[in-house]
């Protein structure tokens, strides 16, 4: 844990750094960002849009929501991109961010082995599917990285009356990664793990995995854009932030979010306000 908190500093660092020496001829912001955005290809997708209207280049530092939110919280960006209501509201009334907007939204999906042990297969309910892993003691990968994927995992286990702290190490192992790795460990190991529904579409090593549980309302996955606060850091680069967030928020953000698939599937749904 420490390791990846050491790692994505630095990754900040370097990028601020970057950003001091590209000169005004070059404009550029700075995103902090979750994985899951980054790794479902969806701002590979649209950011050359935004960049071609706008003339500013879009540098991302993707990381688990926790990190993203931490590191915009010391200035390290202009702009946060993450997918944990509660944390984002909390950084705003804490007077790091400006104003928060919904930007689009998934879900989450439960997968699993497709001989599925735990019988929860087709069910439509998160926390029962949880419980009967947990009975039977199959094994569980979680994130375990304060990412929004992990909170949201929580609050299911914390539903189940479980406290997963004082099953660690056991059959539920926190693999402290990324989505992607956590995922790769799902399918090596035949275990159980939750995961953002883009993440999954865009994931290739799904041999031995499926989904088994999906569609409970409390799956939802809203993602916020918020501009650091530039009154707390001089350095924020207020009028390239505004314009991506309005440019996200607007019309041809919200096209760009809706056209965006993989396989035929599209992966997230504009509703911004």
């Amino acid at each position: 844990m420490i390791g990846c908190f050491v790692r994505a500093t630095m990754v900040a660092w370097f990028v601020t750094l970057g950003g001091m020496s590209a000169g005004a001829s070059e404009p550029f912001i700075v995103v902090q960002s979750t994985t899951s955005t980054q790794n479902s290809g969806l701002l590979d997708a649209i950011l050359p849009g935004f960049q071609a209207a706008s003339g500013i280049e879009v540098r991302v530092v993707a990381v688990g929501t926790g990190q993203a939110v931490r590191n915009a919280a010391n200035g390290d960006g202009d702009v946060l991109l993450v997918h944990a209501k509660v944390a984002e509201e909390k950084f705003v009334a804490d007077g790091w961010g400006v104003q928060r907007f919904d930007v689009m939204y998934n879900d989450f999906v439960l997968v699993g082995p497709v001989a599925d042990p735990a019988g929860v297969k087709g069910g439509g309910d998160i926390v029962v599917a949880l419980g009967a892993v947990a009975r039977a003691q199959l094994p569980f990968t979680s994130r375990g990285d304060d990412s929004g994927t992990h909170k949201a995992e929580l609050r299911h286990w914390a539903a189940t009356g479980l406290d997963m702290a004082s099953e660690s190490g056991g059959w539920y192992r926190e693999t402290g990664a990324g989505m992607g790795a956590t995922l790769n460990i799902a399918a090596g190991m035949g275990a159980y793990a939750l995961t953002d529904r883009a993440t999954w579409i865009a994931f290739g090593n799904k041999d031995g995995l499926e989904i088994l549980v999906q569609g409970d309302p409390r799956l939802f996955n809203q993602y916020g854009v918020i501009l650091v606060d530039p009154d707390k850091y001089p350095n924020v680069k207020a009028e390239g932030g505004q314009a991506f967030i309005d440019w996200l928020t607007g019309d041809a953000g919200q096209a760009a979010i809706a056209g965006y698939k993989r396989d035929g599937q599209q992966l997230f749904f504009p509703n911004a306000q």
